[in-house]
């Protein structure tokens, strides 16, 4: 395949390009949103990987169920070099328990997996700090997250083809 000379193209181009591409992952079905792909992205493979429902994008909540009606909340975060941090995103309304696992899937910055958790939700607390100004549980999501038995680790069981 040739390579691409991203250096010579124009900032209109890059931005032409980035777009023509988000609007064809789109119609692939990997996107369900124009905004940042990493959300949409972990979704859809974790979707894909574990063999879950996508539910819709207005569903509260939780993103995807099981054959047995097992709800997940499905996080992601792509590391790049300026920011090499595995917060994701902010968990609302912990308390209500809207699903019943979170999976959290951490990426390098050409979105290669680099690892996957299932967390039940009982523990997310421990591991996660409420956020006034999110209004929002925040959870960092380290390597050593897998020393605690109760979460599994799950990356082997992700798609490394897609």
């Amino acid at each position: 395949m040739k390579k691409n000379n991203y250096s010579r193209r124009t900032i209109k181009g890059l931005l032409q390009a980035h777009s023509a591409i988000m609007a064809e992952l789109k119609s692939r079905e990997v996107l369900r949103s124009r905004n940042n792909p990493v959300a949409d992205f972990s979704e859809w493979l974790i979707a894909k990987s574990l063999k879950l429902k996508l539910e819709g994008n207005s569903t509260t909540g939780y993103d995807a169920v099981d054959k047995k009606k097992v709800r997940y909340q499905i996080k992601g975060r792509r590391i790049v070099d300026e920011n090499k941090s595995t917060q994701l995103s902010a968990i609302r309304n912990l308390s209500k328990k809207q699903f019943d696992f979170l999976i959290g899937i951490i990426f390098d910055s050409n979105y290669k997996t680099l690892y996957v958790a299932k967390i039940p939700h009982s523990v997310i607390k421990e591991y996660a700090r409420f956020s006034k100004h999110v209004n929002a549980h925040l959870l960092t999501l380290r390597e050593n997250i897998f020393e605690d038995k109760r979460i599994k680790d799950i990356t082997k069981s992700i798609l490394s083809k897609y």
